[in-house]
C-alpha cells in the first residue's frame, strides 16, 4: 500500500464522462505530489468507472471504488472510510483546479497546524462552448488566534461564500475522525456538513488564493428545475446558522444583519422556483405558495434586519417588503425568464448581488 500519504482527495464521480480526466490530470499537474486520490465511481449509466479505473491504471496514487448509486454524501463517506492522509479534500468530477493549489494549502496547514484551511475560488458559469463568466471569490489572508475570534468572524466568511462547500478547504483528518463527522443523506449536504465541521473548531485559517475552478455549465441547468420543498429547506438551512452562532453566543448588529439578508436573498430563489418554467403548480397554488412565503414570520423577521448592499437587490426585495404577491410573482417570473434565456446575465446579476 505504500506510505502513507500527507493528503487524501476524495472525488464522487457520477455521469461526468466528459471531465472526470480533466479533472485528476489537475491533480497530476500539481506541484505538491505526496497524495492520493479515492475515485467513488457512483453507479451511473455512462463510462465514467471505466475512466475512473483507466486513471488508476495510469498513477498508483489513484485508487477506485465501484459502488451502486448512494449520492454524493454516501460516495463521500465510503471514501472517507478508506483515506490515509493526513488531510482530507474534497473535489467534484466535473471541476478542476490550478497546480500550485496543494503545495500552498498543505504549507500553510502543516505550519500552524491547522484543523481546517479556506480558501478563494473561482465560479465559471459557462452560457457557450468556450465562453463564461468567471466570480472571483477571495479569502483574507489570515489565521484566526483563538476558536473566540474565528466565531465572532465567521459570519463574513459565510457571507463571502467561503464556508459553504467542501472543495476549498483542507480538513484535518483526525478532526472529522474524532467527532465522528460525515455528510449528512440529505440534498444540498454541503452546508450541514461544514456547520458541523466549524462547531468545535478551534484552530482555522484561510489562505488568500483562489485555486479551485467550480464549473457551472451543468449546476446551473439543474437549478432551473422546479424543487418541491425548497423554502421549508432555506428555513431549515437559515434554522442551522441560527443555532450555530447562538450556541457559539455570538450576536452582534452585523452577525444579524449578515442572517437576515442571507435568507432573504435565498427567499427570492424560492419565489423564483414556483414561476420557473419546469413548476406544475397552478396559478392559484402558485399565488398560495408565494403568500405563504411572503407572509411567513420569519420572512418579515429577516427582511427587517437585512441591509442590501446593491440598489439592484433593495429593488428586487421590495415587493418581499412590501408583502405585495402579485408584484412577488411579476418580478419572479422576470428572474425565471433571464435564468432561463440569458445564462451571462443571470450570472452577472447573481456575482454583483
Amino acid at each position: 500500500m505504500g506510505k502513507q500519504p500527507a493528503i487524501s482527495i476524495i472525488i464522487p464521480a457520477y455521469k461526468v464522462e466528459a471531465w472526470v480526466e480533466r479533472s485528476v490530470q489537475s491533480l497530476f499537474d500539481q506541484t505538491f505530489a505526496d497524495f492520493e486520490v479515492i475515485l467513488v465511481d457512483d453507479g451511473g449509466p455512462d463510462r465514467t468507472g471505466e475512466l475512473c479505473d483507466k486513471l488508476a491504471a495510469a498513477d498508483e496514487r489513484v485508487r477506485v471504488i465501484h459502488q451502486e448509486n448512494e449520492g454524493a454524501a454516501g460516495a463521500r463517506n465510503n471514501a472517507m472510510k478508506i483515506a490515509r492522509g493526513d488531510y482530507l479534500y474534497f473535489m467534484d468530477a466535473d471541476d478542476w483546479c490550478e497546480p500550485a493549489m496543494l503545495a500552498d494549502m498543505y504549507a500553510m496547514a502543516e505550519e500552524h497546524g491547522l484543523q481546517l484551511l479556506v480558501t478563494g475560488f473561482f465560479i465559471d458559469t459557462y452560457y457557450g462552448e468556450d465562453k463564461f463568466f468567471r466570480e472571483v471569490r477571495t479569502a483574507p489572508q489570515r489565521v484566526y488566534a483563538t476558536q473566540r475570534e474565528f466565531r465572532e468572524n465567521a459570519h463574513d466568511l459565510f457571507d463571502r461564500q467561503l464556508l459553504y462547500a467542501p472543495w476549498n478547504k483542507l480538513y484535518q483528518r483526525a478532526y472529522l475522525q474524532e467527532r465522528g463527522i460525515e455528510f449528512p443523506g440529505t440534498f444540498w449536504d454541503d452546508l450541514p456538513f461544514n456547520v458541523d465541521v466549524v462547531r468545535e473548531v478551534e484552530r482555522v485559517g484561510c489562505l488568500d488564493g483562489r485555486y479551485y475552478h467550480f464549473l457551472r455549465a451543468r449546476a446551473e441547468s439543474e437549478n432551473t428545475r422546479y424543487r418541491a420543498g425548497l423554502y421549508e429547506k432555506r428555513c431549515e438551512e437559515d434554522q442551522w446558522l441560527r443555532d450555530l452562532f447562538a450556541g457559539w453566543d455570538v450576536d452582534s448588529p452585523e452577525v444579524r444583519e449578515f442572517l437576515g439578508r442571507r435568507h432573504g436573498e435565498r427567499l427570492l430563489g424560492c419565489v423564483e422556483n414556483v414561476t420557473c418554467a419546469d413548476c406544475t403548480l397552478s396559478e392559484a397554488e402558485k399565488r398560495a405558495a408565494v403568500r405563504r412565503i411572503v407572509e411567513d414570520s420569519r420572512t418579515r423577521e429577516a427582511l427587517g434586519d437585512a441591509e442590501p448592499r446593491t440598489t439592484m437587490m433593495k429593488v428586487a426585495l421590495a415587493p418581499l417588503r412590501a408583502g405585495n404577491v402579485t408584484l412577488t410573482l411579476w418580478e419572479s417570473r422576470l428572474i425565471s425568464f433571464v435564468k432561463r434565456h440569458s445564462t451571462n446575465l443571470f450570472a452577472r446579476l447573481k456575482a454583483n448581488r
